[in-house]
């Protein structure tokens, strides 16, 4: 880590005068100091040591999830009037680290200062108390409210002084440099001044220290350069910026220092002045991979999927793609760059403003789940527990809920012997951990959920299936399990397309990886060109892949013409 001796700000970045309150730990009845976390004697020492002028230390801080080691032993800190930024991959930790700041999760072990003293946050309250404020990615207004209302939504009781409230609104609303009306309701305003509204609200109160979490992930260009020149502003006045995105851009655009974590661990500390784009995606990658990946010796066959030029607005913007029968394409991207949502209007879950699919040459018209299945494609959906199976069913209802009419006699009646015998296959296919079919869904692991979420899409009438995000919060041994079943489908012929948050997985399972940010494709890799550092650069990448139409850099082959089931030359 670099010598905090050297993090000088820059002159028009030095504090005005720190605004927040003079933290105190809470006491015990008996006059003592309360602690619950596992503190090191060693950490307690050092952090003693350093200087108060600190707005935040954090020192040692690990957090396990049942057996997932979140965080280990992270350390991380911030100065008045500076924007520190965090980064890495999606899930190394950056979001649990602020949600143990902020009182939202207890670490297990680790020492937090705030200002030079010992903070034990044990709750919202409590960070709040301490003047810390997190504006999350996806905002928690009301939208019945109004802008006044949701501003001072926290202090609201019994008796309130609406004119008040009204004045206080306008006050802040008018030093941040908005012109918004506190009367308002929050959501006839557009999402770039509502997320003005979300910062006027964290400094309703004395903040020293604000959280921004990717704030500019739903902003235009214009609107998000406007919200970094507000995060400026309120640098200079001496509040400490914790900036997590995955925009490098911005990053490199605002911050003083910048912090990458990955697998819940601390990599380095840096000026940003010291560090590169390129220097900075290095040490944001580097594991390797192992034999949690099945060995493919698989050589893909025809063309069995295309789309062509598909639109939703605002999310998917052109994208096309094909997909060859036994073949694994892996789709890449970062939060918010329309992987699932591209994945949801091909399935018919989201309706479609444009595009073409088509399956085995024949073209498509798919305007519900019902029509995706009956062609024979199937979605493995983002959240399991939502969308992917029915938690208070069996898992033998579950098993068979799309195919009811395979297992269903002329007399419209389930044979369920038939039905059983077809459930117990798959559970032992599958290796299902269950005392027998009859086990509700909700009672399962994980693992064992994605598991049967599989199991009712593995009839050979599938030919498609997309898969969103198939292993996330499973461990590591029904990932190695769920990644066999993935081969196995692929060796019998099945198009797969894979998204995935885990660029490990994506490297290890595709084929072929489609990279995407911001609707749009900006690149397609072949088998020897998937790397991290390849998917992240043209994950950061705000230049689509060049050419006359969308299709002409993502397809090798000539198009299909609408209206008949010969190839044309695609233009």
């Amino acid at each position: 880590m670099a010598n905090l001796n050297d993090q000088n700000l820059p002159e028009d970045r030095q504090p005005e005068g720190v605004l927040g309150l003079t933290p105190v730990a809470p006491k015990r009845s008996d006059g003592g100091t309360e602690t619950t976390s596992t503190v090191p004697t060693e950490l307690a020492s050092q952090a003693r040591q350093r200087s108060t002028s600190l707005s935040v230390e954090m020192l040692g801080i690990s957090k396990k999830f049942g057996g997932v080691q979140a965080l280990k032993d992270v350390t991380f800190n911030v100065r008045p009037g500076e924007i520190h930024a965090l980064v890495g991959e999606n899930g190394a930790g950056k979001s649990t680290l602020m949600k143990v700041l902020s009182g939202a999760v207890r670490s297990d072990q680790g020492l937090i200062r705030i200002s030079g003293h010992d903070a034990e946050i044990v709750n919202p309250h409590a960070a709040h108390a301490l003047g810390i404020r997190v504006i999350y990615q996806e905002m928690v207004l009301a939208p019945d409210l109004t802008v006044a209302e949701n501003i001072s939504l926290d202090r609201l009781g019994k008796v309130v002084d609406w004119a008040g409230i009204r004045a206080k609104a306008k006050t802040i609303l008018t030093d941040l440099g908005f012109s918004i009306d506190p009367g308002e309701l929050v959501r006839r305003l557009p999402v770039s001044l509502q997320q003005v509204v979300e910062v006027a609200k964290a400094l309703s109160t004395e903040t020293k220290v604000l959280v921004l979490d990717e704030p500019t992930a739903v902003l235009t260009p214009k609107d998000a350069d406007r919200l970094l020149e507000l995060v400026r502003t309120l640098a200079r006045r001496g509040v400490s910026i914790i900036y997590i995105s995955h925009r490098l851009e911005e990053v490199f655009a605002i911050a003083d220092r910048v912090t990458v974590l990955k697998d819940g661990q601390t990599v380095a500390t840096r000026n940003i002045s010291e560090v590169t784009s390129s220097g900075l995606i290095d040490l944001m990658i580097g594991r390797p991979i192992t034999q949690l990946f099945p060995k493919s010796k698989r050589t893909p066959g025809e063309e069995v999927l295309r789309v062509e030029d598909l639109r939703r607005d605002p999310s998917v913007k052109g994208i096309s793609f094909r997909v060859r029968a036994g073949e694994i394409l892996g789709i890449a991207g970062l939060v918010g760059s329309g992987r699932t949502e591209t994945v949801r209007a091909l399935f018919g879950a989201d309706r479609l403003d444009s595009g073409r699919i088509y399956l085995h040459r024949q073209r498509l018209h798919i305007h519900s789940p019902k029509d995706a299945v009956k062609a024979g494609i199937a979605l493995i959906p983002e959240d399991r527990k939502t969308e992917g199976v029915v938690l208070g069913l069996p898992i033998r209802e579950n098993m068979t809920l799309p195919s009811l009419k395979a297992f269903t006699s002329w007399l419209g009646v389930i044979p369920r012997q038939k039905e059983r015998s077809f459930v117990d296959q798959r559970i032992k296919e599958l290796r299902i951990r269950t005392p027998n079919g009859e086990t509700t869904a909700g009672s399962l692991s994980g693992g064992n959920q994605q598991k049967v979420v599989l199991a009712k899409w593995m009839s050979e009438r599938f030919k498609v299936i997309l898969f969103d995000e198939p292993t996330r919060g499973v461990d590591v041994g029904a990932k190695a399990e769920i990644y066999q079943l993935i081969e196995q489908l692929a060796e019998r012929g099945v198009a797969l397309v894979i998204i995935s948050s885990e660029l490990l997985e994506i490297i290890g399972l595709s084929d072929r990886v489609l990279v995407m940010n911001q609707g749009r494709v900006t690149g397609l890799l072949d088998k020897d060109q998937i790397s991290e550092r390849n998917i992240m650069e043209l994950a950061f990448s705000n230049q689509p892949l060049e050419g006359s139409r969308p299709r002409d850099q993502v397809f090798a082959e000539p198009s299909f013409d609408e209206s008949t089931d010969e190839t044309t030359s695609g233009g």
